[in-house]
């Protein structure tokens, strides 16, 4: 099993197109990035603790590459707003990769600088990557939230 961790705005869609993935194992919504320690939702929506909505994601790399996992990144959200994924705007939607070890951060600069270079997106990417740091795991109510509301999500 191995861990890959990812900011892609509001974590309920994210989450839920993760967990979709085969041989992806288990996918948790909650906080990476700031400063504060255990920090609530309602702390991280001021944009004060410097913590993104992100996604903890349990692989089997027989089964999914790291490689695989940036690809649906990409083509989950608009990795090309700073602070911003539809609607919801602020630090805490920023897009972000948190690297757990140089291989994934290897990985994840040249898979940026390959789509910048390819043109699939319209303008320049900014997405974050920066080592992965403590990991705060978000209130039980977002955990599999567009599952238990029927389909309802934030995530654009």
């Amino acid at each position: 099993m191995a861990t890959a961790t990812f900011g892609a705005g509001c974590f309920w869609g994210v989450e839920e197109a993760f967990r979709r993935l085969p041989g992806v194992l288990e996918a948790t919504s909650g906080y990476m990035g700031g400063t504060v320690e255990n920090p609530t939702y309602q702390q991280v929506c001021t944009d004060r603790t410097g913590h993104a909505e992100v996604v903890q994601v349990e692989y089997d790399p027989a089964r999914i590459s790291y490689a695989q996992l940036l690809d649906a990144f990409f083509r989950m959200h608009d990795p090309t707003t700073l602070n911003r994924q539809g609607p919801d705007f602020g630090s805490q939607y920023r897009s972000a990769i948190f690297t757990y070890d140089d291989d994934q951060a290897r990985e994840a600069v040249e898979t940026v600088r390959r789509l910048d270079g390819s043109g699939t997106f319209r303008r320049p990417i900014v997405t974050r990557i920066e080592p992965a740091g403590p990991f705060w795991r978000a209130e039980e109510y977002h955990q599999r939230y567009v599952q238990k509301h029927g389909g309802a999500s934030c995530h654009l």
